[in-house]
């Protein structure tokens, strides 16, 4: 692939547009004829105790001595397997086609996890809108089950076959992944057993019974889909027999939009209202509970972890006592 060449109404993920050309091997062609290629991203494993917070700045490198064109460069591929997670992304897709590429807030949300072991040991896991596996694949090296959850046939394909890519990651921990359909805009799960990626009765049962913690990455670009996540979200819980944690990955993107005829943070600034409005909900059986994470973890994977990723917890618990809201004392 000589040049990275891409139409007005295609998107491009940071990772792969700063990344040398020559470092992209394609493999195949998708299901729906896109190029898929075949990234290794580096775990830095043995840097799990230094830590370059970059605070001011913005960088946050755990090797500074790495070069950043050597994310998928030819160190990755002398090391040990158990050095590298192998992923097979496609590139310049349309819109809706973006959880086809890796972007940084999946490497922030993967970085958590490995930094957090212990918090995923033996746990229950549903990722939403999983996109390439990344952070379903390292959640399983430490969880017991992950639900890798996204929507589109061509797409749970491709987890699929990241996860095998990278199963010498999960056998260690003898952690199970399983790609499952779950629409958004959809009350009920897929049951269809003709329907590739659907539901059967027993892991709806485990699903419920014991997912504990709930991810999402890079999901929060469109107001829609936004909404539609928290809604997800919200009816789950309500689902779930078990206290919750969801942990939520987004990069705060700066455009110039003709309607303001300023820079603003649309997205982002619609993602933040929806926290808000869900720390509000009042009256519920359920608390939700809304805090920001302090990012200044150890990096495990080589990227760029620039000061507009955050990472953002909501505590789901049963409420003990009514809740009365302010309306109702007055």
């Amino acid at each position: 692939m000589d040049e990275i060449t891409f139409k007005s109404d295609t998107v491009l993920s940071d990772v792969h547009l700063h990344t040398p050309n020559q470092r992209h091997l394609m493999v195949r062609l998708s299901g729906v004829g896109q190029p898929v290629f075949l990234s290794q991203f580096k775990l830095l494993w043995n840097q799990a105790s230094q830590t370059d917070s970059g605070a001011e700045g913005g960088n946050h490198r755990a090797h500074p001595a790495e070069e950043e064109d050597d994310v998928l460069g030819d160190k990755a591929q002398e090391s040990s397997p158990y050095d590298v997670i192998k992923i097979e992304h496609t590139m310049a897709t349309p819109l809706e086609d973006v959880g086809k590429q890796v972007w940084r807030g999946a490497l922030l949300l993967a970085d958590y996890i490995l930094s957090q072991r212990d918090l995923f040991r033996g746990r229950t896991v549903l990722e939403l809108g999983a996109g390439t596996g990344l952070a379903s694949i390292l959640a399983a090296t430490v969880a017991q089950t992950v639900y890798c959850t996204d929507v589109g046939a061509d797409l749970l394909a491709m987890c699929q076959r990241n996860i095998a890519l990278n199963s010498h990651l999960t056998a260690t921990g003898g952690g199970v992944i399983k790609v499952k359909e779950l629409d958004w805009l959809k009350d009920d799960l897929c049951t269809d057993p003709e329907v590739p990626f659907s539901w059967s009765e027993e892991d709806i049962s485990d699903l419920y019974g014991h997912t504990t913690i709930l991810l999402a990455a890079e999901v929060f670009y469109d107001d829609d889909l936004t909404d539609a996540l928290f809604k997800t979200l919200c009816r789950l819980a309500h689902k779930l027999k078990n206290a919750s944690t969801a942990i939520l990955s987004v990069e705060k993107r700066l455009n110039f939009t003709l309607r303001h005829l300023d820079v603003t943070c649309e997205a982002y600034d619609h993602f933040r209202s929806c926290l808000r409005r869900l720390e509000g909900l009042t009256g519920g059986r359920l608390r939700f509970a809304v805090e920001p994470v302090d990012v200044s973890f150890p990096q495990l994977l080589v990227y760029e972890r620039i000061q507009q990723l955050e990472l953002w917890k909501v505590f789901v618990e049963p409420v003990t006592e009514p809740v009365v809201s302010a309306d109702t004392a007055s």
